[in-house]
């Protein structure tokens, strides 16, 4: 390796168009330095998703006096449209058929709106040594990372990016959960070590997990040897399958989660979760329970829920 000052230099991507004339486009940022590998790192596809860019922010100031080797690649707010309507997904009159933007990558030049944006934005990716999608978990979800199973540099970059668990996929179909298109999918189809990290806390910015972020994004760089130093790979991370079917509701109303349970909890397969209850009649609607005996990562609580919406997510140790 080959380090070097960062040259740190900040563009406009255009996108795509919207039925104005007005320009979608992106911030990308690049730090170059020596030869070495590049990595390109991105945050907020999902519009409420804040801590993601609050880390890169704190990794810019990191990065700008630093020497590296290689190159790194940042798109701080990857789906503007969402993140301005300060919304989830992209609003449905810009695109109707795909509002998730993590549903259509590598994208489509000649498809909608997201799958002209998703392809647009490949064009960085495609020719990465690794790659970073930064999400942010509701606030009773565990931090974890997400990774392919079968993939040893992914999962050295999730041991390096350090959170207490790994949730890792199967190595031939995505699971229910996980379905293609993801940035995640698409990245490792093409061969690319990828990881998901998500943080805790959408909709507002958490300090803990914003320098959770910064401090696993710095590692991980270090296991790439874009930074100098060595890496503390974390290896006793605790590593589950995300193979169980989510629990969703299978009514609408009023979601009560049971007070006694948190997330981290082992539950068994059937324990009751909660209970749905029709607000108006006092109705109960669904006694909600664990779908399998696994390990309960992500729990919503005290919810308007609509049929079909997740309640909880479990995982089975590996």
């Amino acid at each position: 390796m080959e380090y070097a000052p960062v040259t740190h230099t900040a563009t406009d991507r255009r996108l795509g168009e919207l039925p104005s004339g007005r320009d979608v486009s992106v911030t990308v940022h690049r730090y170059v330095g020596g030869a070495g590998p590049t990595v390109y790192i991105q945050a907020a596809q999902h519009g409420i998703e804040l801590n993601g860019p609050a880390a890169l922010r704190r990794l810019h100031d990191h990065l700008i006096d630093a020497s590296v080797a290689g190159t790194v690649i940042v798109v701080p707010v990857v789906n503007q449209l969402a993140f301005d309507h300060r919304s989830y997904m992209t609003p449905g009159e810009y695109d109707v058929m795909n509002p998730n933007l993590n549903r259509v990558w590598p994208g489509d030049e000649s498809g909608s709106l997201q799958e002209q944006l998703a392809a647009r934005l490949w064009a960085l990716v495609e020719d990465a040594d690794a790659a970073v999608d930064l999400h942010t978990g509701t606030a009773d979800m565990l931090a974890h990372v997400r990774c392919r199973a079968g993939d040893p540099d992914a999962e050295r970059l999730a041991e390096a990016f350090g959170t207490d668990y790994r949730l890792i996929d199967g190595t031939e179909d995505a699971s229910d959960d996980e379905p293609d298109g993801t940035f995640r999918a698409a990245t490792a189809a093409a061969g690319i070590p990828v990881i998901t990290a998500e943080l805790s806390n959408s909709r507002r910015i958490a300090l803990g997990a914003v320098k959770d972020g910064v401090d696993g994004l710095q590692n991980l760089l270090r296991e790439r040897a874009v930074l100098p130093a060595e890496a503390d790979l974390q290896a006793d991370q605790t590593v589950l399958r995300n193979d169980a079917d989510p629990v969703t509701a299978t009514a609408s109303g009023l979601f009560e989660c049971r007070t006694d349970i948190a997330i981290g909890d082992t539950v068994d397969a059937s324990e009751r979760l909660g209970t749905i209850y029709d607000p108006s009649s006092f109705e109960q609607q669904q006694v909600v329970s664990a779908t399998e005996r696994g390990v309960l990562y992500s729990l919503a609580r005290e919810s308007v829920v609509v049929k079909g919406e997740r309640l909880a997510g479990i995982a089975t140790p590996r």
